[in-house]
């Protein structure tokens, strides 16, 4: 039996105006959640002296986030499938709220790390509720675009963070920063409030014979939905390569000034959004999305590849990380359908909370590791590791088709 048809409105069953309003506001959602995973990283200069304490200590604040992240997320999925996505999205948008004021108040270690718990907690909601929100509200002509804005609002929240907290820190003090932070997420909050009935879901009708998810556990079953939880492990890898690592790597092997590594990661994060928006034109068609997948990390991969083997000219390395970026932007929209092609009816947050939890680990365990590659100065293995990972990659979506039409037993 197939499991690759979620519920979703027919393809001209939600009119346009419908359809972009539950996709500007679930992206508004989106970029909220990833303004608010790089509120403090930023901030650490500041954070050290005020504290009193070590890089290695403040960078854990940023491992308590993403592991109570990973858990909630997959929990919270079983949740969004039991009581709708709605209120479980505004209550992590509160608790991230929350989170930036408590940091801004907080007056030791214990309580920054406490606050990290609750922002932990409120990040975990979001994708099982965004994408349950998407694919079942979206018409399935445009369900390709919602993923490219959602990925593009992703990559916009990571680029406000720093540019806010930072300005202001310098205009007046980390707390004003981090309490100006706490003020714009309920300000979300409160718009996604007042247009909450754009973002209401009738409960899930029961597919005849749809066996799939009839346990709430049994989707745990299909073969395709740890394969999408490697698929995204391996992503996280490689995003976090390149937003902590890649640009100091190539600025060492290359001779590349100073000024240009922050350059680096600009570029990458706009030729990404750019490569989004050409990603959810290729991938109205899901046929080919394991296709798209590969395409885009392959190139991204030889890029890679280049960077770590080849003599490049200091000015070129930014062009390289932008066509980097580009090619695994346009990747993201058909890479999250890997996703709902693999999902059985009525499971949608359980499944997505469980699959992005990969994201979460990755993104606990790649700093580990790569970290202390560049401690002992393995620069270029940095970059061959961040190859061989977009290698993965490739395996890993096209290993998602071979097993996605694996069939549930059926319980007696």
């Amino acid at each position: 039996m197939s499991t690759s048809s979620t519920l979703h409105p027919p393809a001209g069953a939600s009119s346009l105006r419908g359809d972009a309003g539950v996709i500007g506001l679930v992206g508004l959602g989106h970029m909220t959640s990833h303004f608010s995973q790089l509120l403090l990283a930023p901030l650490f200069p500041w954070l050290k002296e005020a504290f009193d304490v070590s890089y290695a200590q403040l960078g854990f604040l940023m491992t308590i986030f993403f592991v109570v992240s990973c858990a909630v997320q997959a929990l919270s999925g079983f949740v969004v499938d039991r009581f709708g996505p709605r209120p479980i999205l505004f209550g992590g948008l509160a608790l991230l709220g929350f989170a930036a004021l408590g940091y801004s108040i907080s007056t030791s270690y214990a309580m920054l790390a406490g606050f990290a718990v609750v922002g932990g907690i409120g990040n975990g909601v979001f994708h099982p509720a965004d994408y349950t929100l998407l694919n079942r509200k979206v018409s399935a002509s445009r369900l390709g675009h919602a993923y490219s804005v959602h990925g593009i609002t992703g990559s916009l929240g990571w680029a406000l963070a720093p540019a806010l907290v930072v300005s202001l820190t310098f205009a007046f003090s980390w707390r004003i920063a981090l309490a100006a932070a706490g003020v714009l997420v309920f300000t979300v909050l409160l718009v996604l409030l007042l247009q909450r009935n754009k973002l209401a879901l009738q409960p899930a009708v029961p597919v005849a014979g749809a066996s799939a998810a009839g346990g709430n556990l049994d989707f745990l079953k299909i073969p395709a939905v740890w394969m999408c939880f490697a698929f995204f492990f391996w992503n996280a890898i490689v995003l976090s390569v390149v937003q902590a690592f890649a640009p100091e790597a190539a600025r060492q092997l290359h001779g590349m000034p100073l000024t240009l590594v922050a350059v680096c990661l600009t570029v990458y994060m706009v030729c990404a959004a750019g490569g989004m928006v050409l990603g959810g034109f290729l991938a109205a068609d899901p046929t080919r999305c394991e296709r798209i997948v590969g395409i885009g990390y392959g190139v991204a991969a030889a890029v890679a590849l280049v960077l770590a083997l080849g003599h490049v000219s200091p000015g070129v390395v930014p062009v390289l990380f932008g066509v980097m970026g580009f090619a695994s932007g346009m990747a993201g929209p058909s890479r999250d359908l890997l996703v709902k092609r693999s999902t059985p009816e009525n499971a949608t947050g359980r499944v997505y909370g469980v699959v992005y939890a990969g994201l979460d680990i990755g993104q606990a365990v790649a700093p580990l590791i790569f970290g202390v590659m560049m401690d002992h100065g393995q620069y270029r293995g940095v970059l061959l590791g961040l190859a061989l990972t977009q290698g993965v990659l490739i395996a890993s979506a096209f290993n998602v088709r071979r097993v996605r039409r694996t069939a549930l037993p059926v319980a007696a």
